[in-house]
């Protein structure tokens, strides 16, 4: 042993002992692993509440899980929901802008600009207002200059002999102007301008021009103003009452007919181009 350490320096054999006291410390003071007293679906209800009530803190959810007959301490579940909700942005408080949009659905339109060019590279914009809750286009129109006097009246035309939604969603465009908002606070509409730093604000709009694009603009040229309007109000016709949408179940958002419960034979299965011939709906004969 003394040859041993005869080789070894003072310094480095200080240096050992000292790392290996920090191992040993280390190792004596690490929190020991209880198992969880608490049910795995016990666990995965605290989270489920904590994902779906983004309003409700951890006395709340302990409340209700005391009303369903489980007694559990606040600190309990605060774990449980800090876990669940960490990727939440800190200091964000209020309901989410999901949540908003699908409680008020039904009392929202929202609208947005296509932007597309002619046969000649000439811009048009396309202008539209979709409901929220059904998917229905409220209102579109074409034109190549939007100004301040052209985006009031379209918004007139829009909410004729007092149709109109509590919440009107539109982005920070600079084609919004003074005459648009006095026209919407003159109908009663609360103009909501999208946040900055939430793509998903406008998701309805900017889907509808996805689908626009993909399935109409892609595929043919468009000659003049007029072309262009008589196209998009073929798809529009198209989009309101025969094409099923995901985010409303594959409901259509303006249907002809309550389906039938008896299916009839495939013979009587009607099929009718549209566009021509881009797309085609489907019916069944009277």
């Amino acid at each position: 042993m003394e040859s041993v350490l005869a080789d070894v320096k003072p310094e480095t054999l200080v240096h050992w002992h000292r790392q290996g006291f920090r191992l040993f410390w280390r190792h004596k003071s690490k929190a020991k692993t209880r198992p969880s007293r608490i049910p795995p679906d016990v666990v995965a209800l605290i989270q489920t509440m904590a994902l779906d009530n983004r309003l409700w803190g951890a006395k709340r959810i302990q409340d209700e899980l005391h009303k369903l007959g489980y007694p559990l301490s606040k600190r309990t579940v605060a774990k449980y929901v800090r876990q669940a909700r960490r990727a939440r942005p800190p200091r964000q408080t209020g309901q989410t802008w999901a949540t908003f949009l699908r409680n008020h659905a039904h009392d929202t339109w929202a609208c947005e600009f296509l932007q597309t060019y002619d046969l000649w590279f000439r811009a048009i914009f396309v202008f539209i207002i979709i409901e929220l809750g059904s998917r229905r286009v409220v209102h579109f129109a074409v034109t190549r200059s939007p100004s301040d006097a052209w985006m009031g009246q379209q918004l007139r035309e829009a909410t004729p002999f007092g149709e109109r939604p509590r919440f009107l969603i539109r982005d920070n465009d600079g084609k919004y102007g003074d005459r648009f908002d006095r026209v919407a606070a003159g109908t009663g509409i609360e103009v909501i301008r999208t946040p900055f730093g939430a793509p998903k604000a406008n998701a309805v709009c900017e889907r509808f021009i996805g689908s626009v694009r993909r399935e109409l603009l892609d595929h043919i040229l468009i000659l003049s103003e007029r072309h262009l309007r008589r196209t998009v109000a073929a798809y529009v016709r198209y989009f309101n009452h025969a094409r099923p949408h995901q985010g409303i179940n594959g409901q259509i958002p303006i249907p002809a007919s309550a389906p039938s419960p008896i299916i009839p034979p495939l013979s009587q299965l009607r099929r009718i181009p549209l566009l021509g011939g881009l797309h085609h709906d489907y019916q069944w004969a009277a």
